[in-house]
């Protein structure tokens, strides 16, 4: 059988009888690297690293030129006031005292997709991205100017930032369109494999710097530096009015319930600073202003050398729902209120003390809750026996047992105006919260946990029962809605604070339900009706499911 030519690779080069064919050539495609061109998703990457960059330059910035207030957290306070109170109640149940890294990962998000869509923007038409960075600029100059911690230069941290990112935008962008324009098949510095190159370790070189960028400036912070070494240096001093001794079986002693006072890192933090303010004690000045017949000025130095008292509170947040955890007790050293505002002398007709924060929040106190000789509300310095945490209000805060702390608990406190309730109102009453706030009275199931299997036989129940400034008269548990059962109160260290309870009940293999409620020192007991926090305060039975196995 004969094979034809084409199956020996030979070719008819048309030469005659005698002469010989020259060795046919082969003509095949010179193999070279496939090296995938780039997209749209690289020009997202160069947009979000390019933001990213610009981020961590105005942060860093913000480190030596306005440490307490930086772009990010001047774009979070404004969407933290920006936010329906619906949301704000729903973040806080949601992610409780994590609701500020809850928002910063949510905003995150959000400028990474508008940096993405930047960068893409930018890849199709020279400057359009760049022109979506600028408004990222003008968005944090109009939020810094609307923030009480604004500097002089503070202004011109988010401007730089912009400019930061569009130059870093262009930079990206030009080695990709390099890359993007670059000859197929050439594996040259100016060929596809090169450009490709080019572009990736620019990538990275500005994604390595944005982060070590962020890190430098989350831990350069001078003014909390300065703030943290300066509350190193206080001493306070002994009270002159020392707490009374914690009665010796103020403790239920059931492992699982929380301590009776609440250690400092413990204790919850509900607050609209996105960032601690920072505020130096050797320059803090409080004013007392509004209708008194005197305004009056005090130093920290002037504060400390009062006659401090020390008192134990329970302090709450209203965002607090029923069974929450949104709650603590602490040792408050500090100086009555009353002692202070009597000095300014208030006019008749004042009914209200708008404080202010070093960050510009306010909350509106009723001026007899201030002024009332039976309540130590205090200019707090101390917490559990050292100088206040600077997240829980350093150098001074205000610390009002029986109200709510969004009328009263103002953290880094510069301002008492004397007021009315007519006339001015805190941050949180014009976005639908009530006014006064009083505390209401309120139970809690610690011991077993909702859902956590217990064995049969005697099975302990314990929790906390608080009335803060009228205190707990009794607390009782029903089990599958049977008869009211009286727990066994352990006696407060004061009306001022929570009560724990505890109480043993004999349970076989089953479901139970289990309610707890309180009564308080008046013979009032508390509201069964469930109700959200919102407008003053939730209302109800806190229940637990407990799973008793043999």
């Amino acid at each position: 059988m004969k094979s034809s030519p084409q199956q020996h690779g030979a070719v008819d080069d048309g030469a005659g009888p005698g002469e010989r064919a020259e060795s046919p050539v082969q003509h095949q495609a010179v193999p070279h690297q496939s090296v995938p061109r780039p997209g749209a998703r690289w020009g997202a990457a160069a947009g979000i690293a390019a933001a990213a960059g610009g981020l961590a330059a105005g942060e860093l910035l913000a480190g030596f030129a306005s440490p307490s207030l930086s772009p990010l957290t001047a774009v979070g306070g404004a969407v933290i006031d920006a936010v329906p109170p619906g949301v704000k109640d729903w973040a806080i149940t949601l992610f409780g005292t994590a609701d500020k890294a809850a928002l910063l990962a949510g905003m995150g998000l959000a400028i990474a997709a508008l940096a993405a869509l930047a960068g893409v923007l930018e890849l199709r038409r020279r400057w359009a991205g760049a022109f979506v960075m600028g408004i990222f600029g003008l968005a944090g100059l109009a939020a810094v100017l609307t923030r009480a911690q604004a500097t002089p230069l503070a202004p011109m941290l988010p401007v730089l930032a912009a400019a930061a990112a569009v130059v870093l935008l262009r930079f990206l962008v030009r080695r990709l369109q390099s890359w993007e324009g670059s000859a197929p098949g050439k594996a040259g510095p100016g060929g596809t494999a090169g450009s490709r190159r080019g572009f990736l370790q620019a990538l990275a070189a500005t994604s390595a710097a944005s982060a070590l960028g962020g890190v430098l400036a989350g831990f350069w912070r001078g003014a909390a530096i300065a703030a943290t070494e300066a509350r190193a240096r206080i001493t306070l001093p002994p009270p002159a009015s020392a707490a009374p001794p914690i009665p010796a079986d103020a403790e239920a002693g059931v492992p699982g319930t929380p301590p009776l006072v609440t250690p400092n890192p413990g204790f919850y933090r509900i607050d609209t600073a996105l960032a601690v303010p920072t505020v130096n004690p050797e320059t803090w000045v409080l004013k007392v202003t509004g209708m008194v017949a005197r305004e009056v000025q005090l130093s920290f130095a002037d504060l400390l050398g009062k006659p401090l008292v020390e008192r134990h509170m329970t302090i709450a947040c209203v965002s607090n729902g029923v069974g929450g955890d949104l709650i603590g007790n602490a040792r408050w050293l500090g100086w009555p209120v009353r002692e202070l505002l009597a000095l300014a002398v208030p006019h008749q007709g004042a009914d209200m003390v708008l404080s202010r924060s070093a960050d510009g929040w306010t909350a509106g106190t009723p001026l007899e809750a201030l002024t009332d000789d039976g309540r130590d509300a205090l200019l707090a310095v101390g917490m559990n026996g050292e100088p206040l945490p600077l997240e829980h209000g350093f150098p001074v805060r205000l610390v009002v047992p029986g109200l709510y702390g969004y009328v009263s608990a103002t953290k880094w406190v510069t301002e008492l105006k004397v007021t009315r309730f007519a006339d001015d109102a805190g941050y949180w009453t014009p976005r639908g919260w009530s006014a006064r706030g009083p505390i209401k009275t309120s139970s809690r199931i610690d011991v077993p946990r909702s859902g956590r299997p217990v064995s049969a036989g005697t099975v302990l129940l314990a929790g906390v029962a608080w009335a803060q400034h009228t205190g707990i008269q009794k607390v009782e548990l029903r089990v599958n809605r049977g008869p009211w059962r009286e727990a066994e109160l352990a006696p407060g260290i004061s009306i001022d604070t929570w009560y724990q309870w505890k109480l043993a009940v004999s349970l076989v293999p089953g479901q139970y339900e289990v309610q707890v409620r309180a009564t308080d020192l008046s013979g009032v007991a508390q509201d069964e009706t469930e109700r959200p926090p919102a407008p003053d305060g939730a209302t109800g039975f806190h229940t637990v499911r407990v799973d008793v196995k043999s």
